[in-house]
């Protein structure tokens, strides 16, 4: 008799050991889902960026971010959300980058454009006057 009863405790304890395994196992898929919403983000910072004219005046942050973002693709494609994750947001971070230093590059050249617009206004203005 107590052979039977060691047998029903192991199967209690087999069948225990596989809930916890699978609980486990359910709850460590469950708090890593797919990155889709980051990837969707990052992938339209980019196009913003290359629609900003990135290519020509901030090339590399550009070319930073379209290679993260080439690499969290590759990460999704192997089921690494984390690390698709993170290569998003880094690619996302970059893109941002270049696009503001793209305004802010354009803004410089308009700056300049302007004062060269007042300094022949202002030599107009001199011979005019004298």
């Amino acid at each position: 008799m107590k052979k039977i009863y060691r047998l029903k405790s192991s199967h209690r304890l087999y069948a225990i050991s596989a809930s916890l395994t699978a609980a486990v196992l359910l709850a460590a898929c469950a708090s890593n889902p797919p990155p889709t919403a980051q990837m969707a983000v990052s992938k339209a910072a980019v196009s913003n960026a290359n629609a900003a004219g990135a290519n020509e005046f901030a090339p590399l942050p550009l070319r930073a971010a379209s290679t993260k973002m080439q690499s969290a693709e590759q990460a999704m494609i192997t089921h690494d959300y984390l690390l698709a994750r993170e290569l998003a947001e880094e690619a996302e971070v970059d893109a941002q980058l270049s696009a503001v230093t793209t305004r802010a590059v354009k803004a410089q050249i308009a700056v300049s454009q302007l004062q060269q617009d007042n300094s022949v206004l202002r030599q107009e203005i001199d011979r005019k006057t004298q």
